[in-house]
C-alpha cells in the first residue's frame, strides 16, 4: 500500500531498533546529495512534507495508535528543515543531526502541545518546529563561531 510505503519513508519505520534516527539519518545524507542545489532541495522538501501531511494521518489510523513509531516521514521533513542552508561540513552535519535528535526527542515547547494534536498536524508540526529549531540554534552558533573546527 502507498500509504505504508510513504510514511515509514520506504519502509524504513519498520527497522525494529531507533527507526526515526535511522529515518533522520537517512535524510541526512539526502540533504547532503542536495546540498548544491537549493530548487531542487526545496521542491524535494516541500513535496516529502506535502506528502507526510497525507499519509501520516491516514498511517495513524491503519495502525489504531497515535503517531506510530513506524512513521519517520515526519523525521525527513523535520531534517530537512534543520539542514536548510547549512554548510555541509563534518562538524555541522554531526552537531545538526544530533541536536534535532534532541529537540525531537525531548519535544521542548510548543512541540509538546503541536504532537497532542493528533492526526497528520501532530505527527507532522512537531518535527518541523524541532527542525526549525535546529537550524535557528545551528544558524545562531556558526554566528557566534561556536561549532568546533573549520566550518
Amino acid at each position: 500500500m502507498l500509504t505504508r510505503l510513504l510514511s515509514t519513508f520506504f519502509y524504513i519505520g519498520y527497522i525494529p531498533i531507533v527507526p526515526g534516527s535511522v529515518a533522520s539519518a537517512v535524510a541526512t545524507g539526502m540533504c547532503l546529495l542536495l546540498y548544491e542545489n537549493t530548487f531542487a532541495y526545496i521542491v524535494i522538501f516541500v513535496m516529502v512534507t506535502v506528502i507526510g501531511f497525507i499519509v501520516s494521518g491516514e498511517m495513524e489510523q491503519l495502525e489504531g495508535k497515535k503517531d506510530p513509531n513506524c512513521v519517520v516521514i515526519d523525521e525527513v521533513s523535520g531534517i530537512m528543515c534543520a539542514f536548510f542552508m547549512l554548510p555541509a561540513t563534518v562538524p555541522v552535519v554531526i552537531t545538526t543531526y544530533f541536536l534535532f535528535r534532541a529537540f525531537d526527542m525531548f519535544k521542548i515547547y510548543p512541540c509538546n502541545r503541536i504532537e497532542m494534536m493528533g492526526g497528520s498536524a501532530g505527527i507532522m508540526l512537531d518535527d518541523i518546529v524541532a527542525g526549525i529549531y535546529t537550524n535557528l540554534v545551528m544558524h545562531l552558533a556558526l554566528y557566534f563561531k561556536l561549532v568546533i573546527g573549520n566550518y
